[in-house]
């Protein structure tokens, strides 16, 4: 709906990936990689512990990877989809009452009392008028750039929980590195999110680390 008042191409694409999908597709990869190497580490000891290790959370952020990566383009299509529904709906009531109603009803509910008819004729004008509607909904390169940055993003996230078990041969000492860089990533991740919704950075830093540590021991604890 955002993308609909802000100009009148209903096909047109927001920004690939912004912060909150960046910081939440890298949480989401460390979170799967420190369950799995917490897991091996727990029952994996000898030589090749760390190679397991590394293979055992590289697979599962790959096999991971491509099916977030496809339930985006899924996601972009259906939104897209749902843009162009409204769009035709508007541009097919029967008068000027009934397009400002089912575009009210589109609008978040927070929303609805804080835009005017005026507002909203304005919109549904330049609906009216478009000449570029789609036929159907598609995809387009950037959807599919975005799908790359979402796999890359957690296949990355592996290597600072994992890559640890092969520079350190002693597994112990492999696990408290990757536990440290974890954290600090956790923290990284929550200092953006804090800047960008305006909120303390350094807060919502301490409060990702502390979500993030929880929400491990949840996912151990429920056999994750």
């Amino acid at each position: 709906m955002n993308a609909l008042i802000q100009e009148s191409n209903v096909d047109a694409r927001e920004p690939v990936l912004d912060t909150v999908d960046r910081v939440s597709e890298l949480c989401f990869g460390l979170f799967m990689a420190l369950t799995f190497v917490g897991t091996v580490s727990a029952a994996t000891a000898g030589a090749d512990a760390g190679q397991k290790m590394l293979y055992t959370a590289l697979g599962c952020n790959l096999a991971w990877g491509l099916a977030d990566a496809l339930m985006f383009l899924v996601r972009t299509l259906t939104n897209r989809g749902r843009r162009l529904t409204l769009a035709l709906a508007i541009r097919s009531a029967p008068d000027a009452a009934a397009g400002r109603r089912v575009l009210r009803d589109a609008l978040p509910k927070f929303m609805r009392s804080l835009v005017s008819d005026e507002d909203l004729d304005s919109i549904r004008l330049k609906l009216a008028a478009a000449t570029n509607l789609p036929d159907r909904p598609r995809l387009a390169r950037d959807d599919y750039v975005g799908a790359l940055a979402i796999f890359v993003i957690i296949v990355l996230s592996t290597f600072p929980v994992a890559l640890p078990f092969i520079v350190f041969s002693d597994v112990p000492t492999a696990l408290l590195v990757s536990r440290i860089l974890t954290l600090v990533m956790l923290f990284c991740g929550g200092l953006a999110l804090g800047r960008h919704a305006g909120w303390g950075g350094w807060k919502a830093g301490l409060g990702m680390v502390i979500f993030g540590v929880l929400l491990t021991m949840a996912i151990v604890a429920l056999g994750g």
